[in-house]
């Protein structure tokens, strides 16, 4: 199987738990050079639910491409007070102070993401630096934010719309806006992938399956190719592409399916750069 196996994560599992009951589901072997390879396209926190897509196969092969498409968010956040985890599994301090709400930020923004994150530190998760007691404070990072709606607000809860760029850290947001945490966080989309479309479990996932060639289809440009340049770009060789956009990668294929992705490459050429296809 070479698929996309979008899966509505339950809150209460890490993204880790959800890529082995998919493992288990397909029926690999765990070890040696048969075993079925499966990643997942950008990490949930274990309190988050929502759309988590696992890829199956040579879809791991793109895993970036998946990773960098745009994402949408529901959130609640608690206001007046603040979470030492950005979230309700941290240390909670009520304060009283209540953010104001009435210019949310949008546009590109600097922001910080939390200790207890994923971010690799010197080898090492983030998050567990934080949990053995060591100072972490992670450099900024540059994100954009095209949404930030307020949708509802009752008393100490607010909950908020979000459309942002890959690796935008909604706790971060959140806190950001003064004393306030996430009480919930909620995945709605990555790209064209909607969470409504997403299956609640691995096993229901497979009957759910995205072929490869098809998600990669809705997220990257399409170039076919006939006969001999899919033999060519099999083998990694440079095609012709007088038809491709300028700039960033693009899809080729032909009757059989996706073959590489491609970059563009002056002179009108197209070189593979991730190849899904035995030469």
């Amino acid at each position: 199987m070479d698929a996309v196996l979008p899966i509505d994560k339950p809150a209460g599992v890490t993204s880790h738990d959800v890529v082995a009951a998919v493992r288990r589901a397909v029926g690999g072997p765990r070890k040696g050079a048969g075993r079925v390879r499966v990643g997942h396209a950008g990490t949930l926190d274990p309190f988050a639910t929502g759309l988590l897509l696992v890829l199956v196969g040579r879809a791991t092969r793109a895993q970036r491409f998946f990773m960098g498409l745009p994402k949408g968010y529901e959130t609640v956040a608690r206001l007046g007070w603040t979470s030492t985890t950005g979230d309700p599994e941290g240390e909670l301090t009520r304060t009283g102070r209540v953010p104001d709400l009435s210019a949310l930020p949008t546009g590109r923004i600097r922001q910080r993401p939390p200790a207890h994150s994923a971010v690799h530190v010197d080898g090492r998760r983030a998050y567990e630096l934080a949990r053995a007691g060591a100072a972490v404070e992670l450099p900024e990072r540059e994100v954009e934010v095209t949404r930030f709606e307020l949708l509802w607000r009752r008393g100490d809860r607010a909950a908020f719309a979000i459309d942002c760029s890959s690796g935008t850290y909604v706790r971060s947001l959140v806190a950001d806006l003064g004393d306030a945490y996430c009480l919930e966080l909620r995945r709605t989309r990555s790209g064209p992938f909607s969470v409504e479309a997403a299956a609640p479990s691995a096993e229901a996932a497979l009957e759910r399956a995205i072929d490869l060639g098809d998600a990669l289809a809705a997220v990257l440009p399409v170039v076919e190719l006939g006969a001999e340049d899919a033999r060519r770009a099999a083998h990694g060789a440079p095609v012709p592409g007088p038809d491709a956009p300028p700039g960033g990668e693009v899809l080729l294929r032909d009757g059989d399916g996706p073959i590489a992705i491609a970059r563009p490459r002056d002179g009108g050429q197209l070189k593979p750069v991730v190849g899904f296809r035995a030469a």
